[in-house]
């Protein structure tokens, strides 16, 4: 026999999960999931109800889902996936960079982009605005899915393909791309599958998404390399940018209210990233060429990392939101 979950009873775990202030903000995201998946389930129901004249049933292990952030059993098809809609979301054309003052949207010559997730991009976005140098711009957004144009709690839901992530316009001149790397793979639990920390679903799983081939060659050897350092499988999705054209886009920037959030006045620090304090192993045991090598020498040294590294626990989202000093490390 199948059942429906109610409103109520989500309203009420959710108030459980908020009953102490350590747990308050997981009951709002959680709620925020839940009551998401819980709309989009009665509104298909209603359309059953429409078109075939009987409800459409809804599996029990629905609330098991809804408890772990929308479920544990991998990407939702993409012929199943939300349809979307062709106009922008986000509405965030012309905004500033909160922390460094730059146009979100902009690309100026000669810088690059990446594209990556480890977990909620709130965080996530903040270690990467803070490197010292030859970062233009830090924007959040849904990247990885199948939903043109999708909103916030749409991406919740799981039924859009995405995970949330965050788009990196640097200057390769500054910066390495392959410093944008190693604090990728540090600052999160690239063996978490489904979700990161107390984030569960697939809208919290690891990814980084490739626009060349030294991207991808640079990608995949240091995820070998971390990997054995880590001494488990990691699950981390490394896919090319171009394999999400015929969806509408890699990537499509988050609400206005989500860029650079923890730099906003009155914003929470959640924090459920879970580094692993295993420092990526130089670029000189990486299987690649010599040339890529020399290219993409890393800018940062390491006695920046010995000190600014992500650290287990929350240090990155704890930490001041300005831009780490050339003069500290």
């Amino acid at each position: 026999m199948f059942r429906t979950v109610s409103t109520p009873i989500l309203l009420s775990i959710a108030a459980t999960l908020s009953a102490s202030p350590a747990h308050s903000f997981a009951g709002k995201r959680f709620i925020s999931s839940a009551l998401n998946r819980s709309a989009y389930f009665s509104r298909a129901s209603t359309e059953s109800v429409v078109s075939t004249g009987r409800r459409a049933p809804m599996k029990m292990n629905f609330l098991t889902d809804m408890l772990s952030g929308g479920g544990n059993d991998g990407l939702i098809a993409p012929e199943k996936a939300l349809p979307g809609r062709q106009q922008k979301m986000a509405n965030i054309e012309g905004s500033n960079h909160l922390v460094l003052g730059t146009k979100l949207t902009r690309i100026p010559e000669g810088h690059k982009v990446a594209v990556f997730a480890n977990g909620c991009f709130w965080g996530s976005e903040k270690g990467i605005w803070r490197l010292p140098k030859g970062i233009y711009s830090t924007t959040v957004g849904y990247c990885g899915g199948f939903t043109p144009n999708p909103t916030y709690e749409e991406a919740c839901s799981g039924l859009t393909g995405h995970t949330e992530g965050v788009r990196v316009v640097y200057d390769p001149g500054q910066v390495s791309f392959v410093d944008i790397l190693r604090w990728f793979w540090e600052a999160h639990d690239p063996c978490a599958g489904m979700g990161q920390g107390n984030d569960r679903g697939t809208q919290y799983r690891s990814g980084f998404y490739y626009f060349d081939d030294d991207q991808k060659a640079l990608i995949e050897a240091s995820k070998d390399v971390y990997e054995k350092q880590i001494g488990r499988p990691i699950t981390t999705e490394i896919a090319s940018a171009s394999d999400y054209e015929k969806y509408g886009g890699l990537w499509y920037y988050a609400e206005k209210y989500h860029q650079q959030y923890l730099a906003s006045p009155g914003a929470r620090p959640y924090c459920s990233a879970q580094p692993q304090g295993i420092s990526l192993a130089s670029m000189d045991t990486w299987d690649i060429s010599d040339d890529l090598k020399k290219k993409y020498a890393p800018t940062l040294p390491e006695s920046f990392w010995s000190k600014h590294a992500p650290k287990k626990g929350c240090s990155v989202v704890n930490s001041p939101n300005e831009l780490i000093a050339e003069g500290s490390y």
